[in-house]
């Protein structure tokens, strides 16, 4: 990587979720505000404005774009685009829980705890920090139970990153224009350690087995820094900061709401926010191939439309379930039954 000639496309600060009191059943909340996934999310704005910029009129946009046209999946990156992630401190869940232990080798009360729990998914605590072990049960989460004080449950860091890993970092529909996109490198700053990180990463893909045409296990270059981040203890704050190449400026958005700090509104990086570009680009697409049917309205829809991508999503948490490290907790199937208005 020659840092003069790449450029950052996507910042992001956080690291707490929102409170179940204030799920939305109209996609208006970000769910999750670690800097992992807030990061992510930017990221799909900077592949929709990219997008956008090659179905331009002009000449000089579309030559600019990051995209090329390609015949079985709509588009691809070009050759020499790759993406790269930092982050400050190592990933909530296994990749943090385990990595100290790995460093000293004669911790034997430590073994046990190790060997039970090595490379297990792990949930997220609501408006708190820190992970927990999936439990085996119940891992369908339910509307009513979450309002009436059930805490939500959300995935953690490591767990999304080993899901990027397989799916691409591009979310369910934008695949329904492009190829997966992986990541190339993920550098980490504290609490790091590569050699748990990277084990991890190949021993939970060990049991997925053959992927559709275009979806790998990707293996992204790992690396740490060499002199870690000195962070000051204090408590974390409430809320979470995100950038996409092209912003004038910064959005903070309150953690605890999963809407913007300043005014209460919608984040631009909600569901609803990037499911309304997604639909604008269905539909222009759609009026040059022919095979595309009407847009969908509903969010849900559009997701499960979006075939390979989903069975490979299953593959995925199959092969997870069978190796031993626990299920996927989902969120409850009423947040993402929502439609645009036209």
């Amino acid at each position: 990587l020659d840092l003069r000639l790449a450029e950052v496309v996507a910042i992001s600060t956080g690291t707490k979720c929102i409170n179940g009191e204030y799920i939305s059943d109209q996609g208006l909340v970000v769910n999750d505000c670690h800097a992992e996934i807030v990061a992510r999310r930017a990221l799909v704005r900077f592949l929709y404005s990219q997008l956008e910029l090659f179905l331009s009129k002009s000449r000089e946009d579309w030559e600019h774009s990051i995209f090329v046209r390609h015949k079985e999946a709509g588009f691809r990156l070009k050759d020499d685009v790759l993406f790269h992630m930092y982050i400050s401190t190592s990933p909530c869940g296994d990749a943090r829980l385990n990595s100290p232990y790995e460093i000293t080798a004669d911790l034997h009360s430590s073994r046990h705890f190790v060997k039970k729990f090595h490379s297990h998914l792990r949930t997220k605590i609501e408006s708190g920090e820190g992970t927990l072990p999936v439990r085996y049960h119940g891992a369908v989460q339910t509307w009513d139970g979450v309002l009436q004080g059930e805490q939500l449950i959300t995935m953690s860091c490591t767990d999304k990153i080993t899901r990027w890993n397989v799916l691409g970092i591009q979310g369910s529909l934008l695949s329904h224009f492009m190829e997966p996109v992986y990541l190339h490198s993920l550098t980490v700053g504290s609490l790091h350690h590569t050699g748990h990180f990277s084990r991890m990463v190949t021993r939970r893909l060990e049991r997925i087995g053959p992927l559709p045409s275009s979806y790998r296990r990707n293996q992204p270059l790992l690396s740490g820094l060499s002199s870690a981040d000195v962070r000051q203890p204090g408590k974390s704050p409430c809320f979470s900061v995100n950038w996409t190449a092209g912003d004038s400026q910064l959005e903070a958005v309150n953690t605890a709401t999963g809407k913007r700090k300043d005014s209460g509104a919608s984040s631009r990086l909600c569901k609803h926010a990037l499911f309304t570009r997604w639909a604008k680009l269905y539909h222009k697409l759609s009026t040059q191939v022919a095979s595309r049917g009407e847009t969908p309205l509903m969010y849900c829809e559009a997701k499960l439309a979006a075939r390979t991508y989903q069975t490979v999503k299953q593959q995925l948490f199959k092969a997870l379930q069978e190796a031993g490290l626990g299920t996927w907790v989902k969120k409850p199937p009423e947040q993402d039954q929502f439609l645009l208005s036209v």
